[in-house]
This record gives structure tokens, C-alpha cells and sequence, in this order.
């Protein structure tokens, strides 16, 4: 009878620690994700809203200014995920909070393009390392089969960061004459301010490893630690010791599966900020594509319509790859929908039927996104992982920079939003055909998407 007990007690303990964790972190790690999204896609909604005409931006300009940012990031986000992994998450991620919303509030005050594009690339370096930073600091607390699930819960806050941030811009903008400002500049001043108080409490609030966590039973806790120290251990016996400073920078720099899923990556975040850069402006011009007219509030609210469906779509795709083990076709299927939807969205004749075009290669997006995140930890670990799982994230941020400037660019110089589209979506089908490929490749780990995932999670001795 006790035997038989134990797999019954150790299940039991397994389902509270997760739905804790689920419950206690992931949503406070999620709202810092919303808000970090909502600041540095703001100016997606100033631009069509009266900032366009008040600094005299060109579209080429405004995508400049939108894609800079990226460069900052670009910068310093690999340095950024090694401080992270060495000092501890809590103390970084609060910190990156506070510094960008300081930065962020300075957007209320910009006066010229040149200013505009100082302040976004500063931005960008505020920033840096907070998206992977997340990513590696849920990654921590989680055994492999339970990832799938607790990434797909935090990424529920980027699609709705659209679907609450974009009414809530547009009341914002609303409030023009505010403390005698424009309604754009009252907008940054009041997204600004939470990442500020945010950051604070996240020093208080969040914590580094589940061994500290008051939360969880003692029984959690070393079920916990034990699965993850299990984890790595397994790991190392298979070949992959830990590695530090710059020999973890040169395992993930000389990894050609990291550099495969770089590229992968690079496609859906073309596709993701190519949206979530223009489509304010796109629905603007609907008015005199449709001899329409809309609000501001109407603008903002038919720019959030495609993100909810995305959202659902999002949490029920990451719950299939969580029950049925993660296949090569949870990525690769929805980079070619969204890859082939796209450009169809330019030929609709009504406002409605390009909407639901938009929508769904909304929904290919994000639902890829948390299941592409499972698949670096199944061959990194430790520092290792911080710096791999950086360089895709950097890679994603060249893709966020040439989204915003290459779309803004190649629409003034054909005139339409035509062949920047038909880019975006090459770019993603690109990533299928990747996916695909790498998961054939001979003895390659990546390759056994298919098999149960038994790797270690990446910062499972994260600083203590």
C-alpha cells in the first residue's frame, strides 16, 4: 500500500507546485511583460494619432524611429542575460523596469524626429535582456514537460497587451489638453508610469529559485529542486556539463542549431512587429481606402480585434503541445498560414473581411511563439542557455528593427503596403520550411521534437 502510494503522493505534489507557479508568478512575470510590450509598441499608436503630423515623420521615418529601438536592445542584450544569470533575476528584471520607464516617460516631451529616434534607441538599451531574462527565469522554476504550459500562460500577455493597450490608448489619447498636452504625449505619460512602479515591486515580490519561495510546501520545494537538479544532472551525463562565461558564450555562439533557430525566430518576429508597428497606421488609412470614418476609439478598438482571437488560439495550442508532446508541425504549420495569409489580407474589399485576414496570421503568430521557446532548452543549459537563448532573442530584435524600417521604406517607395507585406510573408514561410528542415537533420536534438522531452531547464543553478 505505501509503494503504491508514493507515485499517487509525488503526482499530487507535482499538480500543487505547478498550479501554484502558475498562479503566484507567472501572472506578476506577465503583467511586466505586458507593459514592457505596451512601451515599446506606444509609438505605433502616437504615429497615426497626431505625432506623425507634429514631427513631420515620413512612413520611412516613422519605421526608422519604430526599429531603432531594436539596435539598443541588439546591444546589450546577450551582456544583459549573463548579469541576469550571474546576479539573479529578481534584482535584474526590476531593474530593467525601472530604467525603461524613466526612459519611456521622456517620450512625453520629444520634440523633433531626431530626438525621437534618440529616445527609442536609448529604449532599446533600457530594455535589453528583459524578454529573454523572462523567458530564462520562468524556465528556472518548471521541469521540461511543464514549460510548454507556463510560456504559453506568460505569452497570453503580449496579444493582449493589443486587446486592453490599444482602447486604453486611445483613452488616453482621448484626454487631449491634459496638463496642456497633446492626447499622443498624454498616452506615453500614462503607460510610462507603471513600468516605474512595477519594477519596484517586482524587487520585493519576485524570487529567485523555489527553495526561497514562502508559497510553496516543503514538500514542493524539494520535489521541485530535486526534478530540476535531476534534470541536469541527466544532462551532463549525456555529454553537456555546464559552462560558464566565455566558454557558455562560445558553446552558444558555435552552435549551428542556435544559429538554425535564429533564423526561424527572425521570420515570426518580422511578421509579429511588421503588425504591430503598422496596423494602427493601415487601419487609418482605411478611412480613404473605404470611404470610411472612424474615432480614435474605433481605431483602437478595431487594432485590438485581431489579437484577442490570437490570444485564445495562443493558450488552446500551447495546452495541445503541453498534452500531446511538441511536434515539428506546432511551429512549422503556423509560420506557413501565417506566411500565406498575410499578403491576402492587401486584396479584401471591405475593412471587415481584412481584419479577419490580419487575424488570422495573428493567430499563427503567437500560437508558434511559446512552443518555439521549448525547443533551446532541450540542448542548452545553465549559462549556456542565458547566451543562446540571448542571441535568438537577438536575432528576433534584427528582425523587430528591419520590420519597422524596411516596411516603412519599401511602402514609400512603392507606394503600398503591397510588396512589404509579400515580405513578411516570405519571411515566415521561411521559418516553416527552417523548422522543418532542422528537425531532419541526422543526430540532430532539435530532431526529436517528436520524442518525449527529457532536458534539463536552463537556469536550474540560477544565482542563489
Amino acid at each position: 500500500m505505501g509503494a503504491a502510494a508514493q507515485p499517487q503522493d509525488a503526482s499530487a505534489t507535482e499538480r500543487s507546485a505547478i498550479r501554484k507557479i502558475s498562479v503566484r508568478l507567472v501572472p506578476f512575470v506577465a503583467l511586466m511583460f505586458f507593459v514592457n510590450y505596451l512601451d515599446r509598441t506606444a509609438v505605433s499608436f502616437a504615429e497615426p494619432n497626431g505625432m506623425g503630423d507634429d514631427l513631420a515623420l515620413t512612413a520611412a521615418q516613422f519605421g526608422f524611429a519604430s526599429g531603432v529601438f531594436f539596435i539598443g536592445y541588439i546591444a546589450l542584450e546577450v551582456p544583459s542575460n549573463m548579469a541576469l544569470h550571474r546576479f539573479g533575476a529578481r534584482r535584474w528584471l526590476a531593474r530593467i523596469m525601472v530604467t525603461w520607464g524613466i526612459v519611456s516617460l521622456l517620450f512625453t516631451w520629444v520634440q523633433n524626429s531626431e530626438q525621437l529616434y534618440a529616445l527609442r534607441f536609448v529604449l532599446g538599451i533600457a530594455e535589453a535582456g528583459f524578454f529573454p531574462g523572462a523567458i530564462l527565469y520562468l524556465s528556472q522554476w518548471v521541469p521540461t514537460r511543464h514549460r510548454t504550459k507556463i510560456l504559453g500562460l506568460f505569452y497570453l500577455a503580449q496579444p493582449l497587451t493589443t486587446v486592453i493597450g490599444a482602447p486604453l490608448a486611445g483613452l488616453l489619447i482621448e484626454r487631449h489638453g491634459l496638463f496642456g498636452l497633446e492626447g499622443w504625449r498624454v498616452m506615453f505619460l500614462g503607460v510610462s508610469l507603471p513600468a516605474i512602479i512595477l519594477g519596484v515591486v517586482a524587487w520585493f515580490y519576485l524570487i529567485d529559485r523555489p527553495a526561497h519561495a514562502k508559497w510553496l510546501t516543503q514538500q514542493e520545494k524539494d520535489w521541485l529542486e530535486a526534478e530540476l537538479t535531476a534534470e541536469n544532472v541527466g544532462k551532463k551525463g549525456a555529454g553537456q556539463a555546464e559552462s560558464h562565461g566565455r566558454e557558455a558564450l562560445r558553446t552558444a555562439f558555435t552552435s549551428s542549431r542556435v544559429w538554425i533557430l535564429s533564423l526561424i525566430y527572425f521570420g515570426f518576429i518580422y511578421g509579429l512587429y511588421a503588425l504591430a508597428f503598422f496596423l494602427p497606421t493601415i487601419i487609418n488609412g482605411f478611412q480613404e481606402d473605404f470611404d470610411t470614418n472612424f474615432s480614435v476609439m474605433d481605431k483602437a478598438l478595431i487594432t485590438a480585434i485581431p489579437y484577442l482571437p490570437a490570444a485564445v488560439v495562443l493558450f488552446f495550442w500551447s495546452r495541445h503541445a503541453t498534452r500531446h508532446g511538441t511536434k515539428v508541425w506546432h511551429i512549422a504549420a503556423p509560420a506557413v498560414v501565417g506566411g500565406l495569409s498575410i499578403p491576402l489580407a492587401l486584396y479584401m474589399d471591405s475593412p471587415a473581411a481584412t481584419v479577419a485576414v490580419i487575424t488570422v496570421t495573428a493567430c499563427s503568430i503567437f500560437a508558434a511563439l511559446p512552443v518555439f521557446w521549448s525547443v533551446p532548452s532541450r540542448f542548452l543549459t545553465g549559462a549556456a542557455a542565458a547566451a543562446g537563448i540571448a542571441l535568438i532573442n537577438t536575432m528576433g530584435n534584427v528582425a523587430g528593427f528591419a520590420a519597422g524600417y524596411v516596411t516603412g521604406w519599401l511602402k514609400d517607395f512603392s507606394g503600398g503596403y503591397h510588396l512589404p507585406l509579400f515580405l513578411v510573408g516570405g519571411f515566415m514561410i521561411m521559418s516553416g520550411v527552417l523548422m522543418v528542415w532542422l528537425s531532419r537533420r541526422p543526430g540532430d536534438e532539435a530532431a526529436r521534437l517528436d520524442e518525449p522531452d527529457t532536458s534539463p531547464a536552463p537556469l536550474a543553478e540560477a544565482h542563489r
